[in-house]
């Protein structure tokens, strides 16, 4: 069957699935007060999993990024892991995480299955983590990493880029010359929530790439299913840099990801203006047709968000949609 395509040229092979809009954590640029609850109806059922990530499937997903909120607050993690992983056509399942219960479920995760493994630390310095998470975990989320490099996943470490840590970038380059890991700076980006916040804080990623091209530091190949970052390798060191500029000219034209929120709306962009709403259609009776409607929906997608128009659509904070 045809993969899903959009108007612009573009097709997607990968999948962001939500399965929680809850978070344990009190990150400063998405849910400093802690998570409130916007009266969100159940987060999808392990049949509706099923069902969506079938139609994805079969519409030519490859691979399906299972996030929330924080998803390891689902208690059947584990059950969505494996079934997602049985569904053929699936090639890839990824997992993002902020860590908190790394340690104890990594090992289950990847008996599982689990191929690849995200993990958002914005700060190697345990004061600094704590004072944006809100929770003093950063040697027992290092420590789950490690287990995770035992195992031989790959793991990408995510740091959201801040102006008031301009030790941001040496600590984590001197963390990566020892550490086979990606590590990816995320610019910050505006939200209907935090206009303020991103005034203040924001850093554009450019002033990086170029520090990280004078030090003598190489593009890679971007892969097919890969996500939206640009990514640098060293000789010197084990592991890679990688940056998420949604700021950077032409960023949309690569798009592959499509957005499946814990409510069982689809989201065409991260800042579009509101989902569309398939639960209905996840059941086993429905498939076809929420195949159907997936290709339909594809033709709605614009071109690029409008964030530098200061647009940021209906997202309030990261966690509505997992990021």
């Amino acid at each position: 069957m045809q993969p899903l395509h959009d108007n612009h040229g573009r097709q997607f092979s990968y999948l962001r699935l939500s399965i929680t809009d809850v978070c344990n954590f009190r990150c400063h640029y998405c849910l400093p007060n802690g998570y409130q609850g916007d009266g969100e109806p159940q987060p999808l059922s392990l049949a509706e999993i099923d069902q969506i990530v079938q139609a994805f499937a079969a519409t030519g997903t490859r691979k399906v990024r299972i996030t929330g909120g924080e998803p390891v607050l689902r208690r059947d993690l584990v059950e969505i892991l494996r079934q997602v992983k049985r569904t053929q056509g699936i090639e890839s399942v990824a997992l993002t995480t902020n860590g908190y219960k790394l340690l104890e479920h990594i090992d289950a995760w990847y008996e599982v299955g689990l191929d690849q493994l995200n993990v958002s630390i914005d700060s190697l310095d345990p004061r600094a983590f704590q004072a944006i998470t809100g929770h003093d975990r950063l040697q027992q989320i290092l420590a789950g990493i490690d287990r995770g490099l035992q195992l031989g996943l790959p793991i990408k470490v995510n740091a959201v880029l801040l102006a008031d840590q301009p030790q941001q970038l040496s600590e984590f380059l001197h963390w990566v010359k020892r550490t086979p890991v990606t590590l990816r700076f995320i610019e910050l980006m505006e939200t209907g929530g935090q206009p303020d916040y991103f005034a203040r804080h924001h850093v554009s990623g450019e002033s990086i790439k170029q520090q990280l091209l004078q030090q003598g530091w190489q593009p890679l190949t971007r892969g097919p299913h890969a996500g939206p970052a640009q990514e640098f390798a060293h000789p010197d060191y084990q592991g890679n840099i990688g940056l998420i500029m949604p700021y950077s000219r032409h960023f949309c034209s690569s798009c592959n990801r499509l957005r499946i929120s814990a409510a069982g709306k689809l989201h065409l962009c991260l800042f579009g203006e509101h989902g569309h709403d398939l639960r209905p259609l996840m059941r086993a009776e429905h498939q076809l047709e929420l195949q159907q409607r997936l290709r339909e929906l594809l033709q709605l997608k614009a071109a690029s968000h409008d964030l530098h128009q200061g647009n940021t659509g209906a997202i309030k904070h990261f966690a509505m949609i997992g990021g």
